[in-house]
């Protein structure tokens, strides 16, 4: 082989190990970044699995939450409605009570204002007090049987009075100020209040108001007697259908009285403020209570200044309630006429 043909011959040989170099130089290097991007995108692969794994355990936390919120939520809820349904009955039972005391109340004031109003000891009312009639009178308006009746201011205190003979001479009603109690009455009167503190109301609860209320079974009588104080006694008729279809019970109920505890019948009923429980009264028992409370009544209208007299006039009719206790104290009282 000449030596031009040897010598390009080797530099062809040389250029193609060159060329054969460089490219196994460039796959390395190609090799080596495709490696290197595989392994980015596989930490970046492995990175997102995480936070998917991350998030997927968020939401399930949230919809645990959700869950249990929303069944509280429910519960909550049904509670709320069973709460307000009771507060519901029981403001509707209150306002029943309510509108059944306020009925009794307005009854009872009426009466004591036609009282306070229209009588006095200077001027009675002759048709609230039918015992200072003349005998004439008297006579024409008494009923059959031979006696007349008497209400008291809330109609409830009630007793039989004898009219005098025919022959019997006129007689009238004639009193005399007690110094001692008028004095009490004064001392009492500059603040006024039902307190026991004062001589008046201390003399008032041991003379009348003690005695009066009184009764057999004493726990009741003192129950009564708090009632009363605090303007929580309630007295209402006993229905005749309840009557008929408890008159066979002997032991209680409308045919037994449960302050004296006697065989009496029992057509009121009376109720202790806001306690479930019943107790029939004898009519008897009815005017103790009735004329305790009407004289409650009227110390608290001349506490609340609703009494337009003056203080004689008012005196005069505070013995008059009190004589209405002494009297319903002893037995004394008006029954129902048909």
């Amino acid at each position: 082989m000449p030596p031009e043909e040897a010598g390009a011959h080797r530099r062809e040989t040389y250029n193609v190990s060159r060329l054969r170099s460089s490219s196994m130089e460039i796959k390395e290097k190609g090799t080596e970044f495709l490696r290197e991007q595989l392994d980015a995108a596989q930490k970046e692969l492995k990175l997102k699995d995480e936070e998917c794994v991350r998030l997927s355990h968020v939401r399930n936390q949230l919809e645990l939450e959700l869950e249990e919120l929303t069944a509280s939520l429910f519960e909550e809820a049904h509670k709320m409605v069973r709460e307000a349904n009771v507060k519901q009955a029981a403001a509707e039972k209150q306002l029943k009570e309510a509108q059944g005391k306020i009925d009794v109340l307005q009854a009872e004031v009426s009466a004591l204002k036609t009282l306070v109003l229209t009588s006095t000891p200077s001027s009675p009312n002759r048709q609230l007090h039918p015992q200072l009639l003349s005998p004439g009178s008297a006579r024409a308006s008494s009923r059959p049987g031979g006696h007349t009746r008497n209400k008291s201011a809330s109609g409830a205190l009630q007793m039989h009075t004898e009219p005098a003979p025919t022959d019997a001479p006129t007689s009238r009603e004639d009193k005399e100020l007690d110094s001692v109690l008028f004095a009490e009455f004064l001392s009492w009167k500059e603040k006024a209040s039902v307190d026991r503190s004062s001589a008046f109301i201390s003399r008032v609860y041991r003379e009348d108001i003690g005695p009066c209320l009184s009764f057999t079974c004493s726990e009741l009588s003192q129950s009564v007697q708090s009632a009363v104080e605090n303007n929580s006694l309630t007295i209402e008729p006993v229905a005749t259908a309840s009557l008929q279809t408890l008159k066979d019970i002997q032991c209680g109920g409308p045919n037994k009285c449960a302050l004296s505890g006697m065989s009496r019948p029992c057509r009121h009923r009376i109720k202790l403020g806001d306690k479930e429980n019943y107790y029939y009264i004898s009519p008897s028992s009815r005017a103790r209570i009735t004329a305790v409370c009407n004289f409650f009544t009227y110390i608290r209208y001349i506490q609340q200044g609703l009494v337009r007299q003056d203080v004689e006039q008012m005196f005069w009719e505070v013995m008059r309630l009190r004589r209405e206790m002494s009297v319903a104290k002893l037995g004394y009282f008006l029954t129902e006429e048909s």
